[in-house]
C-alpha cells in the first residue's frame, strides 16, 4: 500500500477519518474530499485536503479528481464514503427526502467514480470501494428513502464492476450495519454498542478491497455487520 494514491470522499466523517488514518499508517498518499467547508483538526499530515466540494455536481467532482492527479501524478483507488441518512416513514415523511438521499448517496458516488475512472484506468491496480448498507437488503420501517438510495449504490457497484473488468479496475461495496459513531450513540443511547461495527474494523475491510491482495474480488457486496 505504501505510495499508493487514495481519494476518500466524506473524509471528514467518522468512517472517512478511520480509512484515512489506517491508509496513512500504511504509507498511502491521501486526498481527503468533503462537502464541509472546513477541515477538522487531526487529519493525516501531508494529505491533500479538498473541503467544500459538492460531489452532487459533476463539474465539481471532476475538478477534485483532476486536482488529485495533478498533485500526485495519478490515482489508484477511490473510496466513496460521502452520503447521508434519514429515518422517516413514507406517510409521515417528506417527499424531498427521496431525491435528497439519492443525491447524497447515489449521485455523489456516480459523479466521483465517473471523474476518477480515466485516472484509475492508468493505474496498475485501480480500485473503487463504495459504501452501501446492510439495511438496503431488507429495509425496516422508516428506512424507505435511505434503503432505496443505498440499493442504488449496490446496483451502481455491480454495473461498474462489469464495465471496468477489462480495464483491470475492481469495484466493490461494503455493506455495514450500525457504525459505532458519536452520532449513532447519541441517537440510540440504550443500544448495545458492543454489537456495532467499529469504523476502524470497516476501514480494514475497505483497505483490503483496495489492496493488491483484493485484486480477484470485483462486483462484490460485502456485509460487515458485527453482531447486529
Amino acid at each position: 500500500m505504501a505510495g499508493r494514491i487514495y481519494a476518500i470522499t466524506g473524509a471528514f466523517g467518522a468512517l472517512g477519518r478511520a480509512v484515512a488514518e489506517a491508509a496513512a499508517a500504511e504509507g498511502a498518499r491521501l486526498a481527503l474530499i468533503d462537502f464541509a467547508p472546513k477541515a477538522p483538526d487531526g487529519l493525516p499530515k501531508d494529505a491533500l485536503v479538498l473541503a467544500g466540494v459538492d460531489l452532487t455536481d459533476a463539474v465539481s467532482a471532476g475538478a477534485a479528481m483532476d486536482a488529485i492527479a495533478d498533485r500526485f501524478g495519478g490515482l489508484d483507488a477511490l473510496f466513496n464514503i460521502a452520503g447521508g441518512f434519514r429515518w422517516e416513514t413514507l406517510e409521515g415523511g417528506s417527499y424531498e427526502s427521496w431525491p435528497a438521499l439519492y443525491r447524497m448517496n447515489v449521485l455523489t458516488a456516480a459523479n466521483a467514480a465517473r471523474a476518477a475512472i480515466p485516472h484509475l484506468k492508468r493505474s496498475a491496480s485501480g480500485r473503487i470501494v463504495n459504501v452501501g448498507a446492510n439495511a438496503a437488503l431488507k429495509a425496516a420501517a422508516g428506512m424507505g428513502p435511505y434503503a432505496a438510495s443505498k440499493a442504488g449504490v449496490h446496483a451502481l457497484t455491480q454495473s461498474l464492476a462489469e464495465e471496468l473488468k477489462s480495464d483491470g479496475v475492481t469495484v466493490n461495496a461494503v455493506l455495514p450495519s450500525i457504525l459505532d459513531t458519536p452520532t449513532n450513540r447519541a441517537d440510540m443511547p440504550k443500544a448495545d454498542v458492543s454489537a456495532w461495527v467499529a469504523p476502524a474494523d470497516l476501514a480494514a475491510v475497505m483497505l483490503f478491497l483496495a489492496s493488491e491482495a483484493g485484486k480477484a474480488v470485483t462486483g462484490a457486496l460485502v456485509p460487515v455487520t458485527g453482531r447486529v
